[in-house]
């Protein structure tokens, strides 16, 4: 049996009704040393893929090692939220008892499911600390880790927005979304000047109009800031 086949059967066995979607983080079902075999196997489709595209990556230098290279992207980078298991996000006690906005920028690197193309942009995230606080670098690994898989935006930001309030138990929760999507620019109607706003505000941030207002005045300033 393959290692894939492997890992679909301890999904299906453990009751989630072989749900292994493209969004869906499948780490824990990995054992030791399977993600090694697990790009071996994807390299050989690949491959297989590559010939049937009629492309010579014997002789072709440019093609030669195209199928590792292409199966290693997969699962250790631009779908690694699938493979990999949430980097530590440890929180600390919000002693102080700190309770303005806080709102952090962090980049999106991520991928549309439908045609497997790159959706990359920023996002915004606006939180009103409760109980616990979260370290500024580890909102950007939670964005990351979620967004690194094979999705849709509105998907992605409203997964963002649940698994912040989980780790914070936070009294709101606002994210923000601005992307570009390769099946935009790349194919279909070819536009290079599209990009796709998300938002999903939880809590305080969705119930407090003030505080809806100075996240998304927050997110207009800067985006007067950067260029991205």
């Amino acid at each position: 049996m393959s290692t894939s086949d492997n890992i679909k059967k301890r999904i299906i066995a453990a009751g989630k009704d072989g749900k292994f979607h493209a969004a869906d983080n499948i780490s824990k079902f990995i054992e030791d040393g399977e993600i090694p075999k697990l790009i071996d196997e994807v390299t050989e489709k690949f491959e297989a893929v590559l010939q049937s595209l009629v492309i010579d990556t014997e002789n072709d230098p440019n093609s030669n090692e195209t199928a590792h290279r292409l199966a290693k992207m997969y699962i250790n980078e631009i779908m690694s939220g699938r493979y990999h298991a949430e980097p530590d996000a440890k929180v600390f006690p919000n002693d102080k008892k700190y309770s303005q906005l806080i709102v952090v920028r962090c980049d999106v690197r991520s991928m549309c499911s439908h045609h497997h193309q790159p959706v990359t942009g920023v996002c915004y995230i606006g939180c009103k600390p409760g109980k616990n606080m979260l370290g500024l670098s580890k909102y950007s690994r939670i964005v990351d880790h979620i967004a690194r898989r094979g999705q849709l935006q509105e998907e992605m930001t409203e997964m963002i927005a649940d698994r912040l309030m989980q780790v914070t138990l936070a009294k709101g929760i606002g994210v923000y979304v601005r992307a570009t999507h390769g099946c935009c620019e790349n194919r279909g109607i070819g536009t290079h000047n599209s990009t796709t706003q998300t938002t999903v505000l939880k809590g305080e941030l969705l119930e407090v109009p003030n505080l809806k207002a100075e996240f998304m005045q927050n997110i207009s300033i800067q985006e007067g800031m950067h260029v991205t």
